[in-house]
């Protein structure tokens, strides 16, 4: 228990600054800037896709069905790739928890290997697949998400909504399994369990591989997981193809990838983070000191065993107060109904409405693009979706199988009619 609570508080003040520089990220900066530069079907896109996404703080659900909005507006193939692969093994808030529990090196690393793993498959997937009949006209820019022209109070408060609730609700829950994990392998493995396979590193890496993928880790939730591992003897090389592929090759996010973009693209796709992931572990553990990586580890045990200050405290239990209130606000709609408010009209049978339930919603990013693509649909006027539950509320003229198609473009799908 002591090291749990030694994790939380080294990590609760890098992580409420990483969330709250994602919150100003999303928005003081354009959302068309992330479309602008995708749609070449050139290298440069690639590249522009890769250093786009790394900072961005999307977990593996939330990056589905942004690049597949990004590839509805014209971004090529190779720069949607790109875009799936860097994006989930890092952010802002999780280079941030990595500085804070495993040091600079780690995060240094990290961002690193997301980039050149995801130039290599953007490039493979661009050289190999991309048509130039594929790639559709950018639209005409819109409004930014949060930003547009609002006043800068506004956007301050939509920046602080966005990183204390809205990313409290996507993320929180998986950080606190991290955490739960974290503490059973603390508790349960045996320690220098990993040592048994320290001449054997391509063993450990697919050992780590064969749980990672079945499993879904978002990037800041797999920090303490890895961290526990490397206590009990996991090498640094193996703990960073956790940090790499646990985020990006989860079943969900293969699932949908293989679905929209095609078998060829999923394969390079997995080519791309898997292979890369070995190389830069085993480059890690064969080409650099192994103290550079463990080194911090060292120092955070001592800490566990000492008084926290009062601020890495303090930092906590505003942590936990967030995370409580992030999600007691995404499932109170659930217990009222529908979640669609006073105006709610999903049991009348008003002119103009239908109601849909969409599967496969599981963060705040995801609710956004299902909106944002039925809102689409020629004659529609606005659209309602509740995350708890799925249901959607479509106002105007829209037929379910269109509003069927505008979801399963971008991954999502309609549950049948009773």
């Amino acid at each position: 228990m002591d090291e749990l609570i030694g994790l939380v508080n080294e990590m609760s003040p890098y992580i409420l600054l990483g969330f709250l520089l994602a919150g100003l990220m999303h928005a003081f900066i354009p959302q068309q800037l992330y479309r602008r530069y995708l749609g070449q079907r050139s290298f440069r896109s690639v590249v522009n896709a890769a250093l786009l996404g790394i900072p961005l703080p999307l977990c593996s659900c939330g990056v589905i069905p942004t690049a597949m909005s990004l590839r509805r507006e014209g971004a090529s193939r190779g720069a949607t790739v790109s875009f799936l692969i860097a994006t989930p093994q890092t952010g802002v808030d999780s280079i941030m928890a990595t500085y804070s529990l495993m040091g600079g090196p780690f995060a240094l690393v990290r961002p690193i290997a997301a980039l050149v793993t995801s130039l290599i498959g953007g490039s493979l997937v661009g050289r190999l697949l991309d048509r130039p009949d594929e790639a559709a006209p950018l639209p005409a820019a819109d409004k930014s998400g949060e930003g547009g022209n609002l006043p800068f109070g506004q956007r301050l408060r939509a920046a602080l909504r966005y990183a204390f609730i809205d990313m409290m609700q996507d993320i929180g829950r998986w950080l606190v399994i991290g955490l739960l994990i974290a503490g059973l392998i603390t508790i349960g493995v045996p320690a220098s369990f990993f040592a048994l396979f320290a001449d054997k590193p391509l063993l450990s890496m697919l050992l780590v591989l064969a749980v990672a993928v079945p499993m879904y880790l978002c990037a800041t939730g797999s920090i303490p997981i890895a961290v526990a591992l490397m206590l009990k003897g996991l090498s640094p090389g193996t703990a960073l193809v956790l940090l790499m592929a646990g985020p990006a090759v989860n079943t969900a996010s293969l699932l949908v990838i293989g679905k929209v973009m095609g078998r060829k693209t999923l394969l390079l796709y997995l080519l791309a983070v898997i292979g890369g992931s070995m190389a830069f572990g085993l480059g890690i553990d064969c080409l650099l000191p192994r103290e550079w990586f463990t080194a911090p580890l060292q120092q955070l045990q001592h800490c566990c065993h000492t008084s926290a200050s009062l601020f890495h405290t303090g930092c906590s239990i505003v942590l936990g107060l967030l995370l409580a209130y992030a999600q007691i606000q995404r499932y109170r709609h659930k217990a009222d109904g529908c979640g669609c408010g006073d105006n709610c009209q999903c049991h009348t049978d008003t002119c103009g409405t239908l109601v849909v339930t969409v599967e496969g919603m599981s963060c705040n990013h995801c609710k956004a693009h299902v909106e944002k693509a039925i809102r689409q649909i020629e004659g529609v006027e606005d659209v309602t979706a509740d995350l708890a539950t799925g249901k959607t509320v479509v106002h105007g003229k829209a037929d379910r199988e269109a509003i069927r198609q505008a979801v399963a473009s971008i991954g999502f799908s309609l549950k049948p009619e009773n």
